[in-house]
């Protein structure tokens, strides 16, 4: 069977196995396309994404267009003259005449089970809901946000102590078998999309990083989920002295008192309806540390509230 010419599409490192297991199975890569370099860094030069990266070290051309408005970035999309194009996590909305262009038009790779966390951060929000799974979804692209019909899904457990690190790791490997089994399936013909279903459907807005300001008024389970949702960007936190003290990781604990006070000396913390024990802690310009070795550099009182509670309830 001739292997299949793609256009692969996508910017961060969660792309990456997705490509390199595309790569490594014989298909034709003819494009990439990524996010155009940005500034980063203390020296704000101008920096790859990581799937540019990975493209360039494997003598691959590269596309970064701003968008798909121009006739002259949509002609050389087509002169590609792909069978298909594979997207994940690419970051820039792509017109109708770009869905319609390759043979077989384009597949997206969405770590979510759709059509729940349709959007931009589906991991990170089904940590923060509590699901207890999510996985892979490869979906034919149309118009509307992650609405197409689905060709494939693929489980993966969240486990009680998962982070949205750990999590992204694990769906990047699973997001690269699923793609590749998709691509036969479809070329194969054995493949029938399911169309999705807009009821139980839920949106998985953008990650703000004033989410990881930690309000004491919310519950413990809450608070310790967003900890692990929201590592490592932007990380959670508490205002104390001028300082934001990030919490890394902690576990949830039945003890109760005043949201925000701390109540033992190895910093058991009261929230709305039991408390979290902080397990990893760091200063602003420190590295982490053990809950242990922190408090010996770090006085935290019994009995002092930490942060500015607000009444707001979850």
């Amino acid at each position: 069977m001739t292997a299949m010419r793609l256009i692969f599409m996508g910017t961060p490192k969660i792309s990456v196995p997705a490509l390199s297991m595309l790569l490594n199975e014989g298909y034709e890569i003819a494009c990439v396309y990524s996010q155009p370099p940005r500034p980063s860094g203390r020296g704000h030069r101008m920096s790859l994404s990581p799937l540019h990266k990975f493209a360039k070290e494997n003598g691959i051309d590269v596309q970064t267009p701003g968008n798909f408005k121009s006739v002259e970035t949509i002609k050389t999309f087509a002169e590609y003259n792909a069978d298909i194009a594979v997207v994940m996590a690419y970051g820039l909305i792509l017109p109708k005449v770009i869905l319609e262009t390759p043979r077989l038009g384009c597949v997206n790779i969405h770590v979510s089970l759709l059509p729940r966390w349709r959007g931009a951060a589906p991991i990170q929000r089904a940590i923060l809901a509590g699901d207890t799974e999510t996985g892979v979804t490869i979906m034919q692209m149309e118009e509307g946000l992650d609405t197409g019909p689905i060709l494939r899904q693929d489980i993966s457990a969240i486990k009680p102590h998962t982070t949205a690190e750990g999590l992204n790791d694990e769906l990047a490997i699973l997001s690269a078998k699923s793609i590749h089994e998709a691509l036969v399936g479809l070329q194969d013909g054995q493949i029938d999309p399911i169309p999705q279903q807009d009821e139980g459907s839920t949106y998985a807005k953008k990650i703000k990083r004033e989410e990881g300001l930690i309000n004491w008024h919310h519950s413990a389970i809450d608070i310790e989920r967003r900890i692990r949702a929201l590592n490592p960007w932007p990380g959670t936190w508490f205002e104390r002295g001028g300082e934001c003290i990030r919490i890394l990781s902690a576990e949830v604990s039945s003890e109760k008192g005043v949201a925000g006070t701390v109540l033992d000396k190895n910093a058991l913390i009261a929230c709305n309806g039991g408390s979290i024990r902080p397990l990893v802690m760091q200063r602003p310009g420190k590295v982490a540390m053990d809950v242990d070795s922190f408090l010996r550099g770090y006085d935290l009182p019994v009995g002092s509230v930490l942060g500015t509670p607000t009444t707001e309830k979850k």
